[in-house]
């Protein structure tokens, strides 16, 4: 068979062509499998004589192992290959340095921080926290607060209505977290001590304003509240939270449905620049509203205002944040900027604490 020799050297310099696995094992299929080139010259030895069969057998099984130990050879080198390929894209440069853990690179939000701080104040008074949802009935957002019919905070240029129901009612986006103050009166009772932090929503947008926004009110109610108490309550909190040792706080009078009398409150500061400092200076700065809860209100809660009585109060989170922190745009409390959270976010084991101090 002179065809044998050129047939080798085809087989082994495709071989070693070879460019991955899948194309050698189909040469493999090409060359040895049932009806391959070289199986098709063994099957020609049945009609060989015997001395025929006797050489040309010898040289056809050559020819078989020889292209065997190409194939083999190469597969081996084609996995040495692949395998150096994977070390190169999979190794890892040990010469960089380690990534930060979460607890190095990642930040607490402020108005989480605040209300943190908020709590922990509180709390040491002796204050309990509340909460409710942020989908309101009209009736615990404003009638139970004493908001008479047509009343400008019913309005749709200040709350945010939902699709009225069949009956005609139409539940809101809660304009405060008073409602929760209702909710609280209705199932615990007196004496009530509580704080409420949440998100409230009225249609404004502005550098000190944003359609969401937070609030924190205060209740209290009990036989023998007085607004002695609750001027305490609120220089004792300022003078926390602002961490000074003394403040001075301004009383003066205005309205709120749900609360009467009714006050604003202004505390003592000093501005310079865009830097503004509390308990000095000569100027004031409003901070808070705040006032004894309305009878009509106690009473709409099923409680008697001859017997009851008690006082609340109201800050905006976003703002005080601003104030103790230097933040001059409320709007970018909501941009989700990761630099701006680098930059005024707080260490996640930083917690708040009247022993530890507050702002970490």
């Amino acid at each position: 068979m002179d065809e044998l020799p050129a047939l080798q050297t085809t087989l082994l310099t495709a071989i070693a062509a070879a460019g991955d696995e899948a194309a050698l094992e189909a040469l493999r299929i090409a060359a040895l499998g049932k009806k391959g080139s070289v199986s098709a010259l063994l099957a020609t030895l049945g009609k060989m004589s015997p001395d025929e069969r006797k050489v040309q057998g010898a040289a056809i099984n050559a020819l078989k192992d020889i292209v065997s130990a190409a194939l083999v050879t190469r597969k081996s080198e084609l996995a040495e290959k692949t395998l150096t390929v994977r070390l190169i894209s999979e190794t890892i440069d040990i010469t960089l340095p380690v990534r930060p853990s979460g607890l190095e690179s990642g930040r607490i939000h402020p108005i989480t921080q605040v209300i943190d701080e908020l709590t922990a104040i509180f709390h040491d008074m002796g204050f309990a926290v509340a909460d409710g949802p942020d989908i309101e009935t009209d009736e615990y957002n404003f009638t139970m607060l004493n908001f008479p019919p047509g009343h400008p905070a019913r309005e749709m240029h200040d709350t945010f209505f939902m699709p009225a129901k069949p009956d005609g009612t139409r539940h809101v986006l809660r304009t405060h977290t008073s409602p929760v103050q209702i909710r609280t009166m209705l199932t615990h009772k007196p004496p009530i001590r509580v704080i409420i932090p949440g998100r409230t929503y009225r249609c404004d947008s502005d550098q000190t304003h944003t359609p969401m926004f937070h609030q924190v009110e205060g209740l209290v109610i009990d036989k023998s509240s007085h607004m002695g108490h609750l001027k305490w309550v609120l220089e004792e909190f300022c003078k926390a939270f602002f961490e000074v040792n003394d403040v001075k706080m301004r009383f003066r009078p205005s309205h709120f449905p749900f609360t009467e009398p009714s006050m604003e409150v202004d505390i003592q500061c000093r501005r310079t620049g865009d830097d503004i400092r509390f308990g000095e200076g000569e100027d004031w700065l409003e901070i808070l509203g705040c006032g004894m809860v309305h009878p009509n209100v106690i009473r709409n809660c099923g409680l008697d205002p001859d017997i009851y009585q008690g006082f609340a109060w109201g800050l905006g989170i976003d703002r005080i944040a601003m104030l103790k922190y230097g933040m001059p745009d409320l709007r970018a409390f909501f941009d989700a900027d990761q630099r701006w959270i680098d930059h005024y976010g707080f260490r996640p084991l930083d917690l708040p604490s009247l022993v530890a101090g507050l702002s970490g």
